[in-house]
């Protein structure tokens, strides 16, 4: 199973694709999708669609895991990276590709095993999972890679109760 995972934002949304095959994920690629500062939205939106479509056209992932927004204090930031979230769903549903939403507090749970993890912890379990060299620079870029991590994860374990 092919799992593209994003972190989604309108200044950088993070990506990472990891496969799972004979019980092992397995690190396909990762990085980030940025866009200028002073853009206006409705084009910064438009790249993200853009890079998105690309992904799931190269790689053709089995599914897209998205993290779902974590409300905290800045109104202003949860609309843009709300925005950015719905450009994504809707890229992946028009390709066809099954999507699933996790929480931040759920992608804790399935990588570290602890919802109240840090971002430091939750990367040293993605680098250690995947078997990478370095941990993964920059944090949106792990943060995905946590998401699809997640996924698998959830997946697998769906499946036992079928």
């Amino acid at each position: 199973m092919l799992v593209l995972g994003i972190d989604p934002g309108t200044a950088i949304t993070g990506y990472g694709l990891v496969d799972h095959k004979s019980g092992k994920e397995k690190l396909i690629t990762y990085g980030t999708i940025t866009t200028p500062a002073g853009m206006k939205m409705h084009l910064r939106l438009c790249i993200i669609n853009q890079e998105i479509d690309r992904l799931i056209a190269e790689y053709k992932p089995d599914a897209v895991a998205v993290e779902e927004i974590f409300y905290h204090k800045n109104a202003k930031t949860v609309i843009t990276v709300a925005q950015s979230r719905g450009v994504v769903l809707m890229t992946a549903a028009s390709a066809g590709v099954e999507v699933a939403e996790y929480t931040p507090l759920q992608v804790k749970q399935a990588v570290v095993g602890y919802g109240n993890a840090g971002k430091k912890q939750v990367q040293i379990m993605v680098q250690k999972i995947l078997s990478m060299q370095q941990i993964p620079r920059p944090d949106d870029a792990a943060d995905a890679l946590a998401i699809a991590i997640c996924h698998i994860h959830s997946y697998r374990l769906g499946a036992l109760y079928k």
